[in-house]
């Protein structure tokens, strides 16, 4: 399986519910939860006390709106990149946020997630 060769849309189908959950569960502040679909490489480096002071320090990692769109993708080597506009519950303006999809025996997940 080859993730690059997927539509925009069949990735936008995998992407939009992970994404969804990113937001929930950063806002209930659920480590967890958040790091579920995560590449191995990824969950490894994701030290539960680093994100936990995250969730615990960041107004934006608390206040996520269900609200954004997304941008577009980006496909590069064997990744994907899925790039969204965030917006916030308390706070005006947008952020950007970006997922990178890849393949882990033979399953697509996270391979890097962040919010600019």
């Amino acid at each position: 399986m080859d993730i690059t060769e997927k539509t925009d849309e069949e990735l936008y189908e995998i992407a939009k519910p992970w994404w969804e959950e990113l937001i929930k569960y950063s806002n209930n502040k659920n480590y967890l939860m958040f790091i579920k679909n995560f590449a191995r490489p990824l969950r490894e480096s994701a030290n539960e006390m680093e994100i936990g002071k995250q969730f615990a320090r960041s107004e934006l990692a608390q206040n996520l709106s269900k609200e954004f769109d997304i941008l577009g993708t980006i496909r590069r080597d064997a990744y994907v990149t899925v790039l969204f506009k965030q917006r916030h519950k308390k706070k005006e303006g947008e952020w950007l946020g970006r997922m990178v999809l890849g393949i882990e025996d033979d399953e697509i997940k996270i391979f890097s997630v962040s919010l600019f």
